[in-house]
């Protein structure tokens, strides 16, 4: 049986009440922002302290915080308690991924010899999304030393349409025909 992250669990639960309720749009805000809270090395010393009496922590997480549903806050109290503040990323990650799921949303990572514009970015979203059947949302990265075209991973599908690819691709062909 596979193992689940904490912050899978935490983001399903999270996930399952922001659908319940019809307020996944406002748990995925308050998600990020926790985790941006969390982030911030000076909040988390003072969160991680175990001298800090929990009032304290839930007097500081309310100022940072702000106005947040009740429910957010109360799991951010919760990892507080359990120590676990440190997860708010991954939560608020796990929370996007499985929104995008729900949204028929797909990620593919996208390496190019360089940067992508708008227009060649659409393209690929849109030609990624005829392959996938679903939405594409292109994330972009940068290598140069694929020379040209790309490489797409969606899930755990790989399309190498890279330079490099077609150029040991026709040299294994031309040392086999040399044969």
């Amino acid at each position: 049986m596979p193992r689940i992250s904490s912050g899978k669990r935490y983001a399903q639960a999270a996930f399952e009440l922001g659908l319940e309720k019809n307020e996944l749009d406002s748990w995925q805000t308050d998600l990020r922002r926790i985790a941006r809270l969390t982030a911030d090395e000076e909040v988390m010393a003072f969160l991680d302290n175990p001298r800090l009496a929990f009032a304290a922590k839930r007097s500081l997480l309310q100022k940072g915080l702000g106005e947040i549903n009740p429910l957010a806050f109360n799991l951010a109290l919760l990892l507080a308690s359990k120590g676990r503040l440190k997860l708010a990323g991954d939560i608020s990650q796990q929370f996007d991924e499985l929104l995008d799921v729900h949204r028929g949303i797909e990620h593919a990572e996208v390496i190019a010899a360089l940067p992508l514009n708008k227009e060649n970015r659409e393209a690929i979203s849109r030609r990624l999304g005829e392959m996938a059947e679903r939405r594409v949302v292109v994330d972009a990265r940068v290598d140069p030393s694929i020379l040209g075209g790309f490489i797409a991973r969606i899930g755990d599908r790989l399309i190498d349409g890279s330079i490099r690819q077609r150029l040991e691709t026709l040299k294994r062909r031309l040392v086999e025909a040399g044969r």
